[in-house]
C-alpha cells in the first residue's frame, strides 16, 4: 500500500499508526524516510541489519536468518556502503552469487526474498515503512516495486507501505507498468466539513469546552479541511478563547496569530530553498488563482516561452513542491500555498 496526498493532510500520521498496529500484532517493523540526496541502498541497508538481528533472537531451528544475513552483507559489499569514514559492515561471509552484482533492481529482490525467507522461517512477519518515497529515483522506485512483486509470487511474510504525494502512482507506474496492480494507492485528502467539525469539536467536548457551530464553519472556511491547518486554528483559537462556547469572534481573532504560525512553521521552510527562478515560477503559479493551471498559461503570465520552462518545473518537481495532476496542467503539492505566495512576494515582476 503507498498513500499518496498533499503536504500536512495526515500521510505520515497514519503511516506510523499503521506501524503501531503492525508492532502490536507482532509484525518486525523498520521505518524509513526518504529524502533528496540518499540513495536507498545506503539508506536501508542499516535498518534490515537491524530487523535480521531482531529476526534472529527468536527462537528457531533454521538457518534463513543467518542467510539473510550472508545475502546483506553481499549487497552491502556490492554498494560498497560506508557513511563517512566507517564501513556498514557485517561480521559474517557474505553469500556469492546472491545480492551482489550491483544492479540495483537485481539484488533488491534477492536481499528482499531472503528477508521474507528468514521471516518465514521464524514463523514472524515483516512490515516496512517508507515515508517520501517519491524522493527515490526511477531506478530505485523500480527495484522496491520488483522486489515486492517477487515477495509476491512467493507468498512470503514481508509487506511494503509507503507515503508520498500525489505524484507517486505515477512514477510507479511509469518506473513498472505493474505497479497498479501490486500496490493500492489510497489517496488522503481534505477533511469534509462534518469530519473537520468532528475533530475540533469532539476533544474539546472531552475538556468540557464546546465550539460554537458559526465558529467551526469560519475554521473550515478558513482551513478547507485540511489536517495540519486545523490543528493550528484549533490550537490558537483554544488559547485564545477565556470561556466556553469557543465563538466566531474568538476563531476570527485567531488569524493574526494563526498566519505567522503557518508561515514561519509550515511555508516557509519550503520556500526557503528555492531559487530565485523557482519561486518567480510559484509566484506565477499563484498569481492565477487556486487550483491547477496550464504550463501555456504560466508562460504568458511569466512572458516567456513554454518550452523555457522545462528545467524549473523538473526541479521543483523533484524538490515535491508541485505536481502534475493531469497533462499539462501544475498544481501545488502544498495546500494555501498560493496564498502564501502572494505574502510572501507581493509584487509580482513579470
Amino acid at each position: 500500500m503507498l498513500l499518496t496526498g498533499l503536504r500536512g493532510v495526515g500521510k505520515t500520521v497514519l503511516l506510523n499508526e499503521i506501524k503501531r498496529m503492525a508492532d502490536g500484532d507482532g509484525y518486525r517493523t523498520i521505518s524509513i524516510e526518504a529524502h533528496e540526496g540518499k540513495a536507498l541502498g545506503p539508506l536501508i541497508a542499516p535498518y534490515l541489519r537491524s530487523l535480521l538481528y531482531d529476526l534472529d533472537r527468536i527462537a528457531g531451528t533454521g538457518d534463513k536468518v543467518k542467510r539473510g544475513l550472508a545475502v546483506l552483507r553481499s549487497f552491502i559489499g556490492a554498494l560498497k556502503l560506508t557513511v563517512g569514514d566507517v564501513s556498514i559492515g557485517l561480521d559474517i561471509d557474505p553469500e556469492r552469487g546472491s545480492a551482489d552484482s550491483g544492479d540495483l533492481e537485481i539484488d533488491l529482490p534477492n536481499l528482499f526474498v531472503a528477508i521474507g525467507e528468514a521471516a518465514q522461517d521464524r514463523n514472524s512477519a515483516v512490515a516496512i515503512f517508507i515515508d517520501e518515497i517519491q524522493y527515490f529515483s526511477k531506478k530505485e522506485l523500480g527495484a522496491l516495486i520488483m522486489a515486492m512483486h517477487k515477495i509476491q509470487q512467493l507468498q512470503l511474510p514481508l509487506v511494503l507501505l509507503g507515503a508520498g504525494l500525489p505524484i507517486l502512482p505515477g512514477l510507479a507506474g511509469e518506473s513498472k507498468s505493474y505497479a497498479e496492480r501490486l500496490f493500492n494507492f489510497p489517496n488522503i485528502g481534505a477533511l469534509s466539513q462534518a469530519d473537520a467539525a468532528k475533530a475540533l469539536r469532539e476533544p474539546a467536548q472531552e475538556a468540557g469546552v464546546v465550539f460554537e457551530n458559526a465558529a467551526l464553519d469560519e475554521v473550515f472556511l478558513l482551513t478547507k479541511g485540511y489536517p495540519y491547518f486545523l490543528q493550528e486554528w484549533g490550537y490558537v483559537a483554544w488559547n485564545l478563547a477565556t470561556t466556553s462556547p469557543i465563538t466566531l469572534q474568538v476563531v476570527r481573532g485567531a488569524k493574526k496569530a494563526v498566519i505567522p504560525r503557518l508561515d514561519e512553521n509550515f511555508f516557509r521552510v519550503r520556500f526557503d530553498r528555492l531559487t530565485p527562478s523557482e519561486k518567480n515560477f510559484l509566484r506565477a503559479i499563484a498569481e492565477l488563482g487556486p487550483g491547477a493551471h496550464r504550463t501555456g498559461d504560466i508562460a504568458e503570465i511569466l512572458k516567456v516561452k513554454v518550452t523555457s520552462l522545462g528545467p524549473v518545473r523538473a526541479k521543483l518537481i523533484n524538490k515535491g513542491m508541485i505536481y502534475s495532476p493531469a497533462h499539462g496542467d501544475m498544481d501545488f503539492t502544498v495546500p494555501l500555498f498560493d496564498d502564501f505566495m502572494i505574502r510572501a512576494i507581493p509584487e509580482f515582476k513579470r
